[in-house]
Order: C-alpha cells, then sequence, then structure tokens
C-alpha cells in the first residue's frame, strides 16, 4: 500500500479536505494519508509548486502525493498523474508539478482520462474529491498510471525566472531565493531592494550581530535564504515574491 499526501489551497475551516478523505478511504479503507498543508495562498500554483518540493521526498518511497490548487478548475485544463523517481503525483496541470519536472527530468505524465476511475457524478468546482483523491486511491492499491490514460509530452511548466529573484516568503518573513549552490558563486554579495546582504550563516543563532542585520543561509530546500534573526526579512526589506535579487556582479549568478 502507497501513503497519500494531499497538498492544497483549500484550508480547514471547510469540507473540502475532509471529503477528500472520505473518497480515499472509501476506496481504500487501509489507506495512510498526511497532510503536507492546507494553508497554500488561494489559487497560488507557485506556492503551491515550492512547498510539494520542499516535502515530497521527505516521505516513503512509492508515495502518491495530490497537489490540488486548481483556478481552472472545471477549464480544459488536464487532470494528470505524473511518475517522477519514486514518487506519483496526481493534480491537474498547472505548472504545480514545475520543480518535480525540473528535479527528474526522466519522468513521466499521463493525461487521466479513464472515467472509472472518478467519483460520479463528478462537479465542474471540485475535481479534488470527484477526481484527484479517487485516482490517488486506485493508484495506492496499485493501479498503475499508464492505465489512466495516455502519456504526454507537453506538460504546464510555470515560466522559469530569468534572473535571481524571491520565489517564496515562508511565515517566519525569510524571504528563499531561486539561487542554488550550483548557480551562486563563493564570495558573492546580493542585495534586496537596495540594501546589501553581505553576512552569511550556517545556522539562524549564529555569532548574532545587530538588531534587524538581515544575513543569508542556505535553506533546508537547497536554496539561498535571506533572513532575519528574530525578525522578519519579508518586512525590513519590504520584499515579496517575484521581486529581484541583485548580485554584486553580473558573473555571480549562472543559470
Amino acid at each position: 500500500m502507497r501513503a497519500i499526501t494531499l497538498l492544497t489551497d483549500f484550508g480547514t475551516a471547510d469540507y473540502f479536505v475532509g471529503a477528500m478523505k472520505g473518497v480515499i478511504l472509501s476506496i481504500n479503507p487501509q489507506a495512510v494519508i498526511a497532510d503536507i498543508t492546507h494553508e497554500i495562498p488561494a489559487q497560488d500554483v507557485a506556492a503551491g509548486a515550492f512547498t510539494l518540493l520542499a516535502a515530497y521526498d521527505t516521505f516513503p518511497e512509492g508515495t502518491v502525493h495530490v497537489a490540488v490548487v486548481d483556478p481552472g478548475v472545471g477549464s480544459a485544463r488536464r487532470p494528470i498523474v505524473v511518475s517522477a523517481g519514486e514518487y506519483l503525483f496526481v493534480g491537474p496541470d498547472n505548472g504545480t508539478f514545475t520543480y518535480i519536472f525540473d528535479r527528474d527530468p526522466a519522468f513521466e505524465a499521463f493525461h487521466i482520462t479513464q472515467t472509472k476511475y472518478f467519483r460520479q457524478p463528478v462537479s465542474n468546482t471540485f475535481h479534488g474529491r470527484d477526481i484527484f483523491a479517487p485516482v490517488a486511491a486506485a493508484l495506492s492499491t496499485g493501479v498503475n498510471p499508464t492505465s489512466l490514460g495516455p502519456p504526454i509530452s507537453d506538460p504546464i511548466r510555470l515560466s522559469p525566472p530569468a534572473e535571481p529573484q524571491i520565489i517564496h516568503v515562508d511565515r517566519f518573513g525569510n524571504l528563499i531565493t531561486n539561487i542554488t549552490r550550483d548557480t551562486f558563486k563563493d564570495g558573492a554579495s546580493l542585495a534586496v531592494n537596495g540594501r546589501v546582504i553581505s553576512v552569511f550563516r550556517s545556522f539562524f543563532g549564529e555569532n548574532v550581530g545587530e538588531a534587524n542585520e538581515p544575513f543569508a543561509i542556505w535553506g533546508s530546500a537547497g536554496f539561498l535564504e535571506i533572513a532575519v534573526n528574530g525578525g522578519s526579512a519579508a518586512e525590513l526589506l519590504r520584499g515579496k515574491r517575484g521581486y529581484r535579487v541583485t548580485l554584486d556582479s553580473p558573473n555571480s549568478f549562472t543559470s
């Protein structure tokens, strides 16, 4: 039996998440279901994509990840299942799996067309319950992704940033950039909104300096983050997702 995770923008005040779990358990009463989060900002596909990347490989191999941040629900956008590495992913074809595609270029993706696996009738406003949850449950019992529909070679991807920028702001106000160890040259400094950050730390409380001093740190998701010990870098630097991060020389960042 495969474990199943759920990642959505549904919140927990309504019945949505509970209904998805009910459908899964109706098909596979022995399913192990884990919540990654249901607090993705409403319709924020990019935030969902980042959060999925940061969490998916902490689960056992074989896990089925259901990611539903779906502003196009009911439209012509495709429901898909993705096989990447030792994991399966189920959700809308809207860019949510962009980082998964980048992480494992040998991925396989399939357009889910076999309606026998859907909960009927299918609501045009709740594919999480009626398509993605039952398909994930079927996969958890051993159904092969190839039996769900034809392969596709053109899944939707989020547009890659052309320059260093903030791709996520976490609840602590840490500014997570798209800079990785492979694209950053040692000794470089960076700036957000004109504020230069030249201090690097290996953990948040290391060599605590002046109050409200921003510093860079390699975060747990593998990206360079800008933080303030005991404070919010987002507030201090007025940084938001999509804001450019300036490096001290054009050659410091290689994409």
